[in-house]
């Protein structure tokens, strides 16, 4: 038996085949370009066969006809028939409040995340259109949908409500939901695995930092507190989004600009954050990196508010609850990134209260494993945690499939 871990977006299938362990990955790739010209099909397995083939793939449901296909093909694929997958997991972004856990996927499941495709225009109608393929064409597999917004519902109402008149969370459920909740779920606990240290009394901050960025306060194994909003625009800066911004500022732009509210989307989430401050035609950190090293002072100064606003949650987070035992980074940005983790960390020594000192060479090493990187004078624990979110998606899923509450 075997479970698929599925995330359609919008113009891309990406998948990964688990063993009946949830543990070994046994085949991965992913369909790009659905719908344009140039549609690629790239697979790889455990036996280390990779290809690429061009395929014609018009929607999602063709995107996952060709994975099925190519998970039982006769010279590379690594099941006999799909009858052999028992689950399918699938990355959703928003479960309101309602889907706090993962779940089994019904008629009133999909019901309710039409519902909060409201929440998440961008990502939840694909996510049922995968699922709706998946449906069809593994019939006998049990759906499971796994949400990035779960791990956070333990956000208390003092941190998730807004400053706005109550009316609006209780009509519009305007309110803090968080992302990127799978991925810090998974890195909290690989640190606590790591470490040799149960959650339960551990305070972590778990920073993921990619080209969407997010950060979580992580008290006994639960979130408290998260940096990404109603939406995945607010808190830190990021590749394209601006981050925190005052609410004014927008309605200035609006007015003065001129712009209307297509425009003015278009503008927070795809125009600003590094793309927008570095002004190096790139949102790539590296490109950043490097232009800040060629001299570039847009570049510099872009780097700096990017790491400072990390800085500035690392403070709050600890304030919030009452100190600080690990520091997490994760993602491409926060695995690869020593500049950054320098940077983000720089100055919050036990001078400062937090007790937070990186040792350069740890820092500086390269790896693709969890490795603490603190001084030895550190008294925080600051780890490099290599995210998996596939993994913990196809963890969760062989809980709803043994029959027990993921927690």
């Amino acid at each position: 038996m075997a479970i698929l871990v599925i995330n359609a977006g919008s113009s891309s299938v990406k998948f990964t085949l688990f063993g009946p362990d949830a543990q070994t990955a046994l085949a991965g790739g992913i369909v790009e370009r659905i719908g344009f010209d140039g549609t690629r099909l790239s697979y790889r397995n455990q036996q280390g066969h990779r290809s690429e083939t061009s395929v014609v793939v018009a929607n999602a449901d063709a995107a996952v006809g060709e994975i099925v296909s190519v998970l039982t093909h006769p010279a590379h694929g690594v099941l006999k028939d799909i009858r052999q997958v028992q689950a399918v997991g699938h990355r959703v972004v928003h479960g309101g409040e309602k889907l706090t856990h993962p779940v089994v996927v019904d008629a009133d499941v999909k019901a309710y995340l039409n519902e909060c495709a409201r929440f998440a225009p961008l990502h939840n109608p694909h996510h049922l259109k995968g699922i709706e393929a998946s449906e069809r064409h593994i019939p006998d597999a049990v759906q499971v949908a796994v949400f990035d917004t779960a791990f956070h519902a333990t956000i208390p109402p003092h941190a998730f409500l807004y400053g706005l008149p109550y009316r609006f969370y209780r009509e519009d459920h305007i309110r803090r939901y968080g992302f990127h909740g799978t991925s810090h779920k998974y890195v909290a606990e690989e640190a606590a695995r790591f470490l040799g240290l149960p959650l339960a009394g551990l305070r972590l901050i778990t920073c993921h930092l990619g080209n969407g960025c997010s950060m979580a306060a992580v008290k006994d194994g639960h979130s408290i507190d998260t940096s990404m909003g109603f939406t995945p625009l607010e808190g830190l800066i990021m590749g394209t989004r601006c981050g925190d911004i005052d609410p004014a500022a927008v309605l200035y732009l609006m007015e003065h600009r001129q712009l209307g509210i297509g425009a003015m989307n278009d503008l927070l989430n795809k125009q600003s954050g590094m793309l927008g401050l570095a002004e190096t035609g790139s949102n790539d950190l590296r490109d950043i990196l490097a232009a800040r090293d060629a001299g570039n002072p847009q570049a510099a100064v872009a780097l700096e508010a990017f790491c400072y606003r990390i800085k500035k949650y690392i403070g709050s987070y600890a304030a919030a609850m009452g100190g600080l035992d690990v520091l997490v980074f994760t993602a491409g940005i926060g695995e690869n990134s020593p500049d950054v983790r320098w940077m983000a960390c720089d100055g919050l020594g036990a001078a400062a209260g937090f007790g937070i000192i990186l040792d350069p060479a740890t820092n500086a090493a390269a790896g693709d494993r969890p490795r603490e990187i603190q001084d030895a004078g550190s008294r925080v624990k600051v780890l490099v945690v290599p995210t998996n979110e596939e993994l913990e998606i196809a963890r969760e899923v062989l809980q709803i499939i043994n029959g027990r509450k993921c927690p």
